[in-house]
């Protein structure tokens, strides 16, 4: 368990002060452990700044400690070390600086960070964390600024050095909870178009941490007003304006920001402006369901997060698909298929993992699906096993969102029996869901050799196929036997011999 930050230092600190590597080298704790210790939040990350070459350090501390190294940044000369503690590990990333602690802190992104102290003497505090105002070297008063709740950066150069420092001062505001000073926000919106020369890697995990925060359709709409959204991904661009069918509330951009906004409403995370009555207790929710949407898909990505994602993009090729019928109404044919490809170009361009883009996209190309399974009836048990073949693993989230797509649909205008027949379809097919999983878990009726034994097949995709319309019956409750498997089996041959005569 980690150390209280109200209580002593962490470990680690006293370790890295008695280091045989760090003797007689000029070493500082800077940025982020400072300025979160004055927050009292805890952290597992220790920033130091030495003078000597960080890389060659952080590898001789990684061996001294027992820990991992990483290389962050060969040409900056930027190492980190995963260092092992009393339950946990501490990330310590070493920078270097070859002039003053001042000259490499006035070359720091924001005040809050652009504070300093030095290891022995840190090492050396006993007392309460007040005690570090004595020895903390502070020239930009990042420590008034976290008093008085402010995001303030360094120099008027800030962004134009490193503008991945423009996503991150959205980033650091929302999770500090902080007001980004006006001169410092005139800055960022004169400089955002600087965000897409920012290497992929860098703006998936800022976007990241900003989609996996509560509210953060918030904060999507503060990136478009600071020119960061359009930036970023401008083939939102033309979804501005877009006018739809009069069920539709907003234009297509706005309903893409709504949908993160219902969304967020739906998995219990933040408040809807236009919400009724009964709309949070209708709508599907379970432990199940929470612990589902929290799994982890890669490195800092969960489901939660990448199925806002997944609402901002689902209708960004609607500008490009539009068509008007005859009777004058606009229709957006194939924009699901189609937005899926984008939305994958748009994922890879952002060094998303193929499994984080694989899922956006399963969701964007199946958005419209769980409403069109139903012609006004509940769905038969064959349509809700097809539809959960064919969405993989992103059939429940494909559910949930279907809810907060119809939400930011009507917006306002939302009809509580309408909401009601959907909350109750969408309900059924996760109910049927269930209950199909228990009848087609293993064991199976049948398997791909004995079908092969059975009826004298070799290996080849028709083994699959029949397998696959085995598991269908099944999952439909026609079948529930090995007899009964394998008379489909034969009827399905029978069938393929007919169509060849």
């Amino acid at each position: 368990m980690s150390s209280s930050i109200h209580g002593a230092l962490p470990s680690a600190i006293a370790s890295l002060a008695r280091s045989p590597t760090l003797q007689g080298r000029r070493c500082y704790v800077v940025g982020g452990f400072i300025r979160d210790r004055f927050l009292s939040r805890e952290t597992n990350d220790i920033d130091m700044a030495v003078d000597d070459d960080a890389l060659g350090i952080a590898r001789r501390l990684a061996s001294e400690t027992g820990g991992t190294f990483v290389s962050l940044d060969e040409v900056n000369r930027i190492g980190r070390v995963v260092m092992p503690g009393n339950g946990h590990s501490w990330n310590l990333d070493c920078s270097s600086f070859s002039q003053d602690i001042e000259s490499d802190l006035a070359r720091r992104d924001f005040t809050i960070d652009a504070m300093a102290v030095e290891l022995k003497q840190l090492a050396a505090v006993t007392g309460p964390w007040s005690q570090v105002a004595s020895i903390l070297i502070d020239p930009f008063r990042g420590e008034q600024d976290l008093a008085h709740r402010t995001l303030r950066a360094v120099s008027k150069r800030a962004f134009e050095d490193d503008p991945a420092r423009l996503l991150r001062a959205l980033r650091l505001a929302a999770e500090l909870d902080l007001t980004i000073e006006a001169e410092t926000e005139d800055l960022l919106r004169g400089h955002s178009q600087l965000i897409a020369q920012v290497p992929g890697e860098r703006t998936r995990e800022e976007l990241l941490r900003l989609l996996r925060l509560p509210g953060a359709a918030g904060y999507l709409r503060q990136m478009d007003e600071a020119g960061l959204l359009l930036a970023l991904i401008p083939e939102l661009a033309e979804a501005k304006g877009v006018e739809q069918p009069t069920v539709h509330f907003w234009d297509v951009f706005e309903h893409s920001l709504q949908s993160v906004a219902t969304l967020e409403f739906l998995m219990r995370e933040n408040l809807w402006e236009h919400a009724k009555g009964e709309m949070l207790t209708t709508a599907p929710w379970s432990a199940d369901i929470a612990a589902h949407l929290s799994q982890e898909v890669s490195s800092g990505s969960t489901r939660r997060a990448l199925l806002k994602l997944a609402a901002l993009l689902h209708d960004v090729a609607k500008p490009a698909t539009k068509t008007m019928d005859p009777t004058g109404r606009a229709r957006f044919l194939g924009h699901a298929k189609q937005g899926a490809a984008m939305a994958a170009s748009v994922l890879q361009r952002l060094r998303f993992s193929n499994k984080e883009t694989g899922l956006v996209e399963k969701v964007v190309y199946h958005h419209l699906r769980p409403a069109q399974l139903t012609g006004g009836e509940l769905p038969t048990q064959r349509a809700i096993y097809r539809y959960f073949r064919d969405t993989e693993d992103a059939g429940i989230d494909i559910v949930f969102f279907a809810l907060a797509d119809y939400m930011a649909t009507r917006g306002p205008l939302a009809d509580m029996d309408d909401w009601r027949a959907h909350c109750r379809l969408m309900n059924y097919i996760l109910q049927e869901h269930e209950k199909q999983q228990a009848k087609t878990a293993p064991p199976s009726l049948l398997d791909g050799h004995q079908v092969m034994q059975a009826f004298g097949l070799p290996p080849g995709p028709l083994v699959g196929e029949l397998l696959a319309a085995v598991r269908e019956a099944q999952a439909a409750a026609e079948i529930g036997s090995r007899e009964e498997a394998l008379a489909l089996v034969q009827r399905e041959l029978d069938k393929r011999a007919a169509k060849q005569r």
